[in-house]
C-alpha cells in the first residue's frame, strides 16, 4: 500500500555525546578552534581574523596590569622598588596608548571595506521521489523488467497510429447500440471460454479498426465479432478455442467457410498489424505504479470494461483511459490522488485526467443501456469483489476531491 501523501519523515539521529577525558582535556587550541562555527564577514563581530586582532589591541594592557598585581604581591619588600617601576612604566604605556587613539579621531580611521552580505542557502525543497517500480522484478525472466519502461513507451508511441475516427458516419445499417449488444455479448463469450481480460479488448479495437474501412450490415456484425475473438485469441491465449466452438456459439449461423474468409479478410484489411494498444495492458503497469491492491485494480478494471461498450470511448486513448480509470477508483476507495510516480509512468498530470474522470462516474451513476448487463453481472460476482455494486461518488463531492488533487 503506499504511504499518506502528506506524511513527514522524522528524523532519527541523536546529537553527539560530548568528550569526556583526557582526550578532551588535552586537545589543541588548533581542533577547539576549527570546531567554532565560522560566522559571516558581514556579522557585527566582523570576518575572523579582524575579530582577532581587534581582541590583541584592547585586552593588551588589561592582562599586563594584572599580572604585574599579581607578581607584586609575591614579590619581597626589598624588591618594591622595582615593582613600583615596572607598575610606572605599565601607567605610562597605558597613557601612551590613549592619547595614540586620541589622536586618530574616528572620522579619519580608515573605514573598512562594507562587504554585501553573504545569501544564506536556500533550504532545498524535498520532492516526493520517484519510485523504480521494476527494480524488484530484475532477476524475473517472465517479468521483462529491464525492457518494461521501453516496452510502454513503444506503446504510447502506437497509440497515434490507432486513433479512431468517427466510422459510424460511414455505417449505414450499423449504429452505436447494436455495436453495444455485440460487445455485450463479447463479454459473455469471454466469460464462458475463460479468455484472458486483453483478448476482449483486443478483439473490440479490431471490430472497431475493420469496420472504419469496411461498410458492413447488421447479419454480418456477430461474425465479425466472433471472429475478432479468434483473431485476439491465437494473440493472446496459449490455448486458443478453435473454430468449432465459435460457430458454436453462434448457434450455427454461420458456416465454417464464412468464419475463415472474416478472418482472412480483418487480416488483410488490418494488413497484419494486430498489436493494438489497449487500456488494460496500461491499467496493469499503471496499478503496479500505485501499489493498489486487487480490489482496487478490479475495481478499474470494471469501470474501463464498461468503457467497451460505449461509442463514445472509443476513441479516447488507451492510455488517458486507463489512468483515470485507475484515478477515479483510487478516489472511491479513498486512497489518495495522483502520485509523482504515476504521473512520471503514465505521462499523465493529474489535471489531464479530471474531465475524463467525471465523464466515467457519470458513465457508473447513469448507465444508458440498462438491458446490457453482461458487465455488471461479471463483476458483481464475489470473485471480482462485487466490485460492480459499489456506490457512485457524489458529483459535487468528486469536483472538490479533484480540486485537491
Amino acid at each position: 500500500m503506499p504511504l499518506p501523501r502528506n506524511s513527514k519523515m522524522v528524523s532519527t539521529k541523536q546529537p553527539r555525546a560530548a568528550k569526556v577525558g583526557p582526550s578532551a582535556e588535552n586537545a589543541s587550541p588548533e581542533k577547539e578552534e576549527s570546531c567554532q562555527a565560522k560566522r559571516s564577514p558581514s556579522s557585527p563581530q566582523g570576518g575572523p581574523k579582524k575579530r582577532s586582532a581587534f581582541g590583541d589591541i584592547t585586552n593588551a594592557h588589561k592582562n599586563q596590569v594584572l599580572a604585574q598585581k599579581k607578581e607584586a604581591v609575591k614579590v619581597a619588600p626589598h624588591k618594591a622598588q622595582r615593582a613600583h617601576a615596572a607598575l610606572a612604566v605599565a601607567k605610562n604605556n597605558e597613557i601612551n596608548l590613549k592619547k595614540s587613539m586620541k589622536k586618530t579621531s574616528p572620522k579619519e580611521a580608515p573605514a573598512e571595506p562594507k562587504q554585501d552580505p553573504v545569501p544564506e542557502d536556500p533550504v532545498p525543497v524535498q520532492l516526493p521521489a520517484v519510485e523504480d517500480i521494476d527494480k524488484g522484478q530484475l532477476g524475473d525472466p517472465y517479468a521483462n523488467a529491464e525492457y518494461a519502461k521501453e516496452i510502454f513507451e513503444y506503446m504510447r508511441g502506437r497509440e497515434e497510429k490507432f486513433i479512431l475516427p468517427n466510422y459510424m458516419e460511414n455505417q449505414t445499417d450499423i449504429s452505436g447500440d447494436m455495436r453495444a449488444i455485440l460487445v455485450d455479448w463479447m463479454v459473455d463469450v469471454q466469460e464462458n471460454f475463460e479468455l484472458n481480460h486483453e483478448t476482449l479488448y483486443l478483439a473490440v479495437k479490431l471490430v472497431d479498426h475493420y469496420l472504419v474501412e469496411v461498410v458492413s450490415t447488421r447479419d454480418k456484425l456477430q461474425l465479425i465479432g466472433s471472429t475478432a475473438i479468434l483473431i485476439a485469441s491465437k494473440f493472446e491465449e496459449r490455448c486458443p478455442p478453435c473454430v468449432d466452438d465459435f460457430l458454436y456459439i453462434c448457434d450455427d449461423a454461420y458456416k465454417r467457410e464464412e468464419l475463415i474468409a472474416m478472418e482472412i479478410s480483418i487480416l488483410n484489411t488490418l494488413k497484419f498489424d494486430i498489436n493494438i494498444p489497449i487500456p488494460y495492458q496500461f491499467l496493469r503497469r499503471f496499478a503496479k505504479c500505485a501499489r493498489a491492491t486487487m480490489e482496487t485494480l478490479t475495481l478499474a478494471r470494471f469501470l474501463c470494461e464498461m468503457t467497451l461498450q460505449e461509442y463514445d470511448y472509443a476513441r479516447e486513448s488507451p492510455s488517458k483511459l486507463a489512468a483515470s480509470c485507475l484515478l477515479l477508483a483510487l478516489i472511491m476507495k479513498n486512497l489518495g490522488g495522483w502520485t509523482p510516480t504515476l504521473e512520471y509512468y503514465s505521462g499523465y498530470s493529474s489535471q489531464d485526467l479530471h474531465p475524463l474522470v467525471k465523464r466515467l462516474n457519470f458513465l457508473l451513476t447513469y448507465q444508458p443501456h440498462d438491458k446490457l448487463k453482461a458487465v455488471r453481472t461479471k463483476y458483481s460476482n464475489r470473485v471480482f469483489f462485487e466490485v460492480a455494486k459499489v456506490t457512485p461518488m457524489d458529483m459535487l463531492k468528486l469536483e472538490e476531491i479533484l480540486k485537491s488533487c
